[in-house]
């Protein structure tokens, strides 16, 4: 399995929360994000994204197809996020594209097995894979990359 994390690019403040846009350069960090995720993934990718406006204009610079997915609004749980995107046993690639701190509390758990949440900039990717060696399951961290190194 692959497992992008994708953190909604920079949004414009304000109330109420799931209405946030992006602004003018979150929109240019989703594009260039999403050029560098196109140049790099299947055809068949699976793209799970919060029903929040900053995050759904996110993926869209990717793809219009995508699925809305409650369960991964921003607020969510580690164990939410884990289970909508079918980890570790999903045969295939799942982006998801969600908020902080929850994204970099799936990186920490996956990675370190750590109860903590690690920094996600805004608009970056963590790329994970999953391998199994003498049965037990161990991730990978192929990718980490943020819109300003693009």
């Amino acid at each position: 399995m692959e497992l992008i994390l994708w953190r909604h690019a920079e949004a414009a403040d304000g109330l109420p929360d799931a209405s946030r846009a992006l602004t003018a350069k979150g929109l240019k960090q989703a594009e260039k994000m999403a050029a560098w995720l196109k140049a790099r993934l299947p055809d068949d990718v699976h793209l799970l994204v919060s029903p929040a406006k900053r995050a759904q204009q996110t993926a869209a610079a990717f793809t219009k197809d995508f699925t809305t997915v409650k369960e991964i609004a921003a607020g969510t749980s580690v164990e939410a996020v884990l289970i909508v995107a079918g980890w570790p046993d999903h045969d295939g690639t799942v982006v998801v594209v969600g908020h902080q701190p929850t994204l970099g509390a799936v990186a920490a758990r996956l990675l370190a097995e750590q109860d903590t949440s690690w920094s996600v900039k805004k608009g970056a990717v963590w790329w994970l894979s999953v391998r199994r060696r003498n049965g037990e399951i161990q991730t990978i961290l192929r990718a980490a990359m943020a819109p300003e190194l693009l």
